[in-house]
C-alpha cells in the first residue's frame, strides 16, 4: 500500500500588502477532493501541519462567496466532517521523514502563502523528496510551498522545472488581487520555475517527472488522480 504525506497549512491568517490581516485557512474542496480520491484507491494518508497544530478550513471555501454552491459545500464540509479525527491530531512537520512516504502532497487555500512558503522543514521534506525522486504534489496556492526548497547550495530545489499554480490572472479575477503578499506564479517564475498554466479556472495539470502541481481547486481530483498514476507506475 503507498503512503502520502499530506502536508497542510496551519495559518488562520494572512497579512496583506497594505498591512491589514486577512483571514484564511486551507481551501475545503482541496483537502476533501484529494483525500478522498486517495483513500478511495486505498493509499494511506497522513496529514501533517508546522507544529502539529489544527489546521482551519477557510470559511470562503464553503461559500457562494468563494464561488462555492451551497451543494458543493455541504458535500465538503460532510467529506471533512468524517476525517475530523485525522485533521485534528496532525503529525508534527518537523518530526516527519520523507523516508516513510512515496509522495508529498500540499494542498492550498492562501494559508501556505503565511507559513509553508518559508517553512524550513516543508523545504527539508520536499528537497529530500525531489533528490529521490518521489513523488512531490502540491496544488494551487499550495504550490507556494515549493519555495521552501533549497538545493545545499542555496539554489531553488525546482528552478527549470515545469509546474503550474493559481495564476496570476486568477489572483485577479477572484482571489486577493493587488493586495496578495505575493503573487504565487510570478514568484515561482522569479525563483527559476517555468510556470505553464491553462485557462482561468480551467481543470489544469502540469507533470513534470516526479513533479506534479494543479492550477486551482477545480484540478482537485485530477491533480490527486495524477499521483495515482504515478505510484502505480
Amino acid at each position: 500500500m503507498s503512503k502520502i504525506l499530506m502536508v497542510i497549512s496551519a495559518a488562520t491568517t494572512l497579512q496583506l500588502a497594505d498591512g491589514s490581516t486577512h483571514p484564511t485557512g486551507y481551501w475545503a474542496e482541496e483537502v476533501a477532493a484529494s483525500h478522498r480520491v486517495l483513500k478511495a484507491a486505498g493509499v494511506e494518508v497522513d496529514v501533517a501541519t508546522p507544529g502539529g497544530v489544527k489546521p482551519s478550513v477557510d470559511a470562503l471555501s464553503l461559500s457562494e462567496q468563494g464561488g462555492v454552491s451551497p451543494a458543493d459545500a455541504e458535500e465538503f464540509q460532510t467529506y471533512l466532517v468524517g476525517i475530523a479525527g485525522e485533521l485534528a491530531t496532525p503529525l508534527v512537520l518537523s518530526d516527519v521523514s520523507v523516508g516513510d512516504y512515496d509522495a508529498v502532497y500540499i494542498p492550498g487555500g492562501h494559508a501556505p502563502m503565511a507559513d509553508l512558503a518559508e517553512d524550513a522543514d516543508l523545504g527539508r521534506l520536499l528537497n529530500d523528496a525531489d533528490e529521490q525522486s518521489k513523488t512531490v504534489a502540491a496544488l494551487c496556492h499550495g504550490v507556494a510551498g515549493l519555495l521552501s526548497a533549497s538545493k545545499a547550495d542555496g539554489s531553488f530545489t525546482f528552478a527549470g522545472r515545469t509546474l503550474t499554480s493559481f495564476t496570476d490572472e486568477e489572483e485577479f479575477q477572484g482571489g486577493l488581487g493587488e493586495n496578495t503578499p505575493f503573487f504565487v506564479e510570478s514568484r515561482l517564475r522569479d525563483r527559476g520555475a517555468v510556470p505553464r498554466t491553462g485557462a482561468a479556472w480551467s481543470d489544469t495539470v502540469v507533470i513534470d517527472g516526479n513533479l506534479i502541481t494543479g492550477q486551482n481547486p477545480q484540478s482537485s481530483t485530477a491533480t490527486a488522480d495524477a499521483v495515482l498514476k504515478a505510484l502505480a507506475a
